[in-house]
This record gives C-alpha cells, sequence and structure tokens, in this order.
C-alpha cells in the first residue's frame, strides 16, 4: 500500500513547528551557519587538549595534499618514526610518490585479473558492475602497501620526489580509469570470442605497456639505483651509494613485515570475533601478500595498540574520519555536534547498524603515537594526521577514546603482542566476504 503526503499532513507538521518555542531561532542560526556549527558543543572541545600520558616523539607531519594516499602515508610514517630513531634522521621522509606508481601499475593488472576472471558474467551483474564503478583509486589497506614493498623496496623521497600528479591525483585517476574501462571491453570480447591464452596475454601485456607509459609520465621513472646521503640529527654527514630500494628497505627498515597483522574491529552478526576474514577481489599486487584481518573485540582492539605504543612504536589505524569531527581543530569527538539536541529528533545508530546499513566504514588511515591513560584505562589519544601542519596541532589530532569505539576498524600491531589465543585465531584461513563489505573499504 502506498502512502502519498497529504494537505493534513502537511498542515500537521507546520502547526507542531509553529509551537516550538525556539523553531525561528534555530531557523536563524542553522539558515546562516549550517548545521555543524549550529549544533557545535564547545565542551568537548575543553575535554580536548594534547596532553597524552604516553606520547611518542614522531617529529613533523606529513602531506598527502590532494591524492588520496592516507594509507601510504600512515604506513610509511610508521616506518619512518623507527628509522628517525635508529639513525637520528630529521624532517625525512620515504617516497609516497615511489609506492603511488607502483600501486597503481599494480591495480591495473590486477583489475586485469578480476575483468577476465567475471568475463562470463553480463556486464549487468553486481560483481562486474563493483569492478567498473572504481577499475582503481588511490585508497587501500596495510596489506596493499605490505604486498608492493615485499616486491619493489621503498626509497627515501629524494630518490624519488613528488610531481604534480602524485600530489592531486584526480586527473591521473579520471584517465587511468577511462583506459581501464576501454581495455575491459576488449579483455570481455576477447573471451566471449573463444580467444586463445596466448592472444589474451598479448593483448593485456600490451595494455600494461601503456599503463606503464603514462604512469612514468605521469609520475616519473621509478628509481633502480640510487645515492642516500644525510645529517643525522648530530649534524654528521652520511652517504650510502648504489642501493636498490629492496636493499634500502632491508638495511634502514629491516623490519620483518609477516610480523605485522592487521586487527578490525566489526561488531556485525555476520563477522563472529576470533576470527579471520579477506575479501573477494579487494588487492593490488597479482600473486602478492593477501588481505586478511583478524576481529576482536574492542576491547581487545584497544589493549592491542596500547601495548605496541607502551613498546614505543606507533600504530597505523584506519577510521571513518568525517563522522564528529572538527578537522580544523583536529577533534574527533562523539559529542562534539549535537543535531539530536538541534532538530529535536534522534540521530543513533549502533556501529554494528552503521556498517551495515551504509553510514559508516573506514576512510582514512592515520597514526596512534600517544595514549592518556587514567587509571589504566584510556579516555583519548594522540593521532598524527597527513594534511600538513597547518589543522590540529601542527597536524597532530586529538581522539576521545568514545570516538575510537565508534569509528575505529582496523589496527596493525606486531605478532608478538597477541594474547596466545588471539595467535592461534590469526593463523585461522580466512572467511571469504563479499568485495563490497565495509571491512573491504579502503582509506
Amino acid at each position: 500500500m502506498s502512502h502519498e503526503i497529504t494537505t493534513e499532513q502537511l498542515n500537521q507538521f507546520k502547526k507542531e513547528l509553529n509551537n516550538q518555542p525556539a523553531a525561528t531561532v534555530i531557523e536563524r542560526a542553522v539558515t546562516k551557519n549550517g548545521i555543524l556549527a549550529s549544533s557545535y558543543d564547545w565542551h568537548a572541545v575543553s575535554k580536548s587538549e594534547p596532553v597524552f600520558s604516553i606520547d611518542l616523539n614522531t617529529g613533523d607531519v606529513s602531506n598527502q595534499k590532494q591524492s588520496g594516499r592516507c594509507w601510504m602515508f600512515a604506513a610509511l610514517n610508521t616506518m619512518r618514526h623507527d628509522m628517525a630513531q635508529k639513525f637520528g634522521l630529521t624532517k625525512f621522509e620515504l617516497s609516497q610518490s615511489y609506492t603511488f606508481f607502483w600501486d597503481k601499475f599494480e591495480k591495473a593488472n590486477y583489475f586485469y585479473e578480476n575483468v577476465l576472471k567475471t568475463a562470463h558474467q553480463p556486464a549487468g551483474s553486481r560483481e562486474v558492475a563493483w569492478l567498473m564503478e572504481t577499475p582503481q583509486q588511490d585508497g587501500g589497506q596495510w596489506d596493499m602497501l605490505c604486498a608492493l614493498i615485499e616486491k619493489y623496496g621503498v626509497v627515501p623521497q629524494s630518490a624519488m620526489p613528488e610531481t604534480y600528479n602524485s600530489s592531486k591525483s584526480n586527473e591521473i585517476n579520471t584517465t587511468l580509469n577511462r583506459k581501464l574501462r576501454q581495455d575491459a571491453i576488449t579483455l570481455r570480447k576477447l573471451v566471449t570470442d573463444n580467444a586463445s591464452e596466448t592472444q589474451i596475454d598479448q593483448t593485456r601485456n600490451e595494455m600494461l605497456n601503456a599503463i606503464y607509459r603514462v604512469l612514468t609520465y605521469s609520475f616519473g621513472q621509478p628509481p633502480v639505483k640510487f645515492d642516500f646521503e644525510y645529517r643525522d640529527e648530530q649534524k654528521n654527514y652520511h652517504r650510502d651509494a648504489d642501493l636498490t630500494p629492496q636493499t634500502f628497505f632491508q638495511k634502514y627498515v629491516g623490519w620483518n613485515l609477516d610480523d605485522y597483522v592487521s586487527i578490525i574491529n566489526s561488531p556485525t552478526a555476520d563477522k563472529p570475533y576470533n576470527q579471520t576474514y579477506t575479501i573477494d577481489m579487494l588487492g593490488n599486487v597479482v600473486g602478492g601478500r593477501p588481505v586478511k584481518h583478524l576481529n576482536v573485540t574492542m576491547a581487545d582492539f584497544k589493549k592491542l595498540a596500547i601495548t605496541q605504543l607502551k613498546a614505543g612504536e606507533s600504530v597505523w589505524f584506519g577510521c571513518d574520519v568525517g563522522q564528529s569531527s572538527d578537522r580544523q581543530k583536529g577533534i574527533m569527538d562523539t559529542n562534539i555536534y549535537n543535531e539530536t539536541e538541534l532538530f529535536d529528533t534522534p540521530f543513533s545508530m549502533t556501529k554494528a547498524q552503521r556498517l551495515d546499513y551504509g553510514d559508516s566504514m573506514m576512510t582514512h588511515a592515520m597514526v596512534l603515537t600517544g595514549v592518556d591513560l587514567v587509571d589504566d584505562k584510556p579516555t583519548k589519544w594522540k593521532v598524527e594526521n597527513s594534511w600538513g601542519p597547518k589543522v590540529g596541532t601542527k597536524g597532530y589530532f586529538v581522539m576521545s577514546d568514545t570516538w575510537m569505539d565508534e569509528f575505529c576498524y582496523q589496527i596493525v600491531v606486531k605478532k608478538q603482542f597477541l594474547s596466545p589465543e588471539l595467535k592461534a585465531a590469526q593463523e585461522q584461513e580466512p572467511v571469504l566476504l563479499k568485495p563490497w563489505d565495509p571491512m573491504g573499504a579502503l582509506a
């Protein structure tokens, strides 16, 4: 049965609104200032002093500019923090442009792989439509960066600096996605026409050659060998010649990436805790490290993050940064806006409901660099962002503990900090989730 809106209903709505004593005042405030400014609660600001009982010294923040590389910046920043301590580096960054180049190249090949895998499905199937919606993008997850580093290594920013297209990625994304959709038409037709595997491989190779050319013109040629020069914090000069990206990673970062695992908190009914998950058609490097998440309770999630911070190591994390967040002041707090009081209607969902009904997912990755513990319980967290020093406190944000509860979805920690029970759970074969599952969202 359908229900059209009637004149009687409208008259009743107007009457009830006119009976609200502050209706005209609220209308003037919201029409002039907007919803967020009109519902802003300064009490949340007063509770967000950037002072923490555990506070790692991680130096100046980086700036991803007009690109969606937050996951990449956050991961490379955790490595940079460790390098700074080991080698006394100041004002140093690893090249995000280098990993960006290889990520886009590998994502093109990964897209071709999935196009061929789904070539017998109609173009209107959900899987094919999902693939064509965004053939590639800037975003990613921790395991995807590990797959890149394991194959290509890393380089200092001096070896492959930023370019127009790495710092402002809209044009390269539009160009690549148009090309990839065009290539998808060709590959699907080859399958339909029963082309030989040799012919398909040859066509795919020609496509990858064109993608490599586009990326090289846009980002520059990735270095094969380079020299690394720096002065440490004691002003001592160092020079290391003829390094490759792989030898640089081994010597200066030196991490065993297998030691780090992805932990998520997704309290939805379809994802029991202490179980691992992966997502269909999510990745970048064909044959590389797959995405794998261990779902845990929020209590375990926080305990693991705190343990790693206490050990002196920063923590990569993924969240929905646009929720209850003041970007300019650098405050993330569930109480910073009160739309419920402003509009006299509830705006409330549980974390699980927000995930199930599309109201929230991971949209951004940053780094935990501190926490304030009171009676050994967290009250707020220090966050290193990658939006430059002009927001927050010189680029650092304050996140309330309740905000972490509601809008944080992923952290990356060392396996050694997992309990025996969680270690056993993490070693399980993952359950395969649909491509559009919210835990497959790219930061």
